[in-house]
């Protein structure tokens, strides 16, 4: 048995397809198979169950999967604590982010990040956070960017920095006209455009609809925050923008008016996360104190504006 063929295994249980485990391998596919039915043979068990069209593995062949992922991913702890042992910012960090974050934070955090670990590879993964949790487990990601709560496996959670929501109307909705921040009472029996399921802006949404009496518009959900924007912008509805997506260099829309909340404002709260054995702590704490030096101009939420 040898690391090669668990990461050949590791493949197959994560694509569930031979040709492209291989590809992912950077081997062809009768390579892959042999050497899986090399490892059957030696461990005296059948992985995977052969079928056309589909690939299977045993109930057996899921366990050792997950065993072998855990190896390879000490393994890999192992190489990378050696080599950040001559040098703590140079390699690889595979940091993921979801959907309604990474688009509006990096543009703001990357100069920094460039300037201060210029011998770093940032590789970026954008996915909703149930997959992020998952890749974190699986040992495909460093860490994430995400929001908390975040519920999964035992983390170390570094606090980053709180983000206000604003509301976003349309330029001829009566509350258009306010000039003084809304409160939450302001939004009884309203109803917000609100994300499809899966992304937690979503679930931020609903836990301010609640509190202030709103309901969600039943007949549309966006896939974006981008597709919510033009929705407002068209009269469809109102909906919640996490501020950051108001900030340059996001752009303006004349027909889409913003409106800042009294304090205490709905917010969200956003964390790095890793695991706690990981080899990467003196590099992602220092990572994370970047990312926390966020100028405190882009998180107040603006008073009655279009988006700037």
């Amino acid at each position: 048995m040898n690391l090669r063929d668990l990461r050949y295994l590791v493949a197959v249980a994560q694509h569930r397809h031979f040709g492209r485990a291989a590809a992912s391998c950077f081997v062809s596919q009768p390579t892959l198979s042999t050497q899986i039915r090399k490892l059957e043979q030696e461990l005296g068990v059948t992985l995977i169950e052969r079928a056309p069209r589909r690939v299977l593995l045993t109930p057996i062949g899921r366990d050792i999967a997950e065993r072998a992922r855990r190896i390879l991913t000490e393994v890999d702890q192992l190489r990378e604590a050696a080599r950040r042992a001559a040098d703590p910012e140079a390699g690889t960090v595979r940091l993921g982010l979801f959907p309604t974050l990474g688009p509006y934070l990096l543009p703001h955090v990357m100069p920094a990040i460039r300037a201060q670990m210029p011998r770093l590879e940032l590789l970026l993964v954008e996915e909703k956070t149930d997959t992020l949790l998952r890749m974190l487990r699986e040992g495909r990601l460093d860490a994430g960017l995400l929001a908390l709560p975040v519920h999964g496996p035992q983390l170390h959670v570094e606090p980053l920095f709180e983000e206000p929501f604003v509301l976003a109307v349309p330029d001829r909705h009566p509350l258009a006209r306010r000039k003084s921040p809304i409160r939450l009472d302001d939004l009884a029996h309203e109803s917000l455009l609100l994300l499809e399921e899966g992304h937690c802006l979503r679930d931020q949404a609903l836990d301010v609809c609640h509190l202030a009496g709103a309901e969600e518009k039943p007949e549309f959900r966006a896939t974006s925050l981008e597709t919510l924007r033009q929705m407002v912008a068209a009269g469809v509805g109102i909906t919640l923008l996490p501020v950051l997506a108001v900030q340059p260099p996001v752009p303006r829309s004349p027909a889409v008016r913003l409106l800042a909340f009294e304090d205490p404002a709905p917010s969200r709260r956003i964390a790095m996360v890793w695991r706690p054995t990981s080899a990467l702590r003196p590099c992602l704490d220092r990572l994370a104190s970047l990312i926390r030096a966020l100028p405190a101009s882009l998180l107040r939420a603006p008073q009655s504006v279009s988006p700037s």
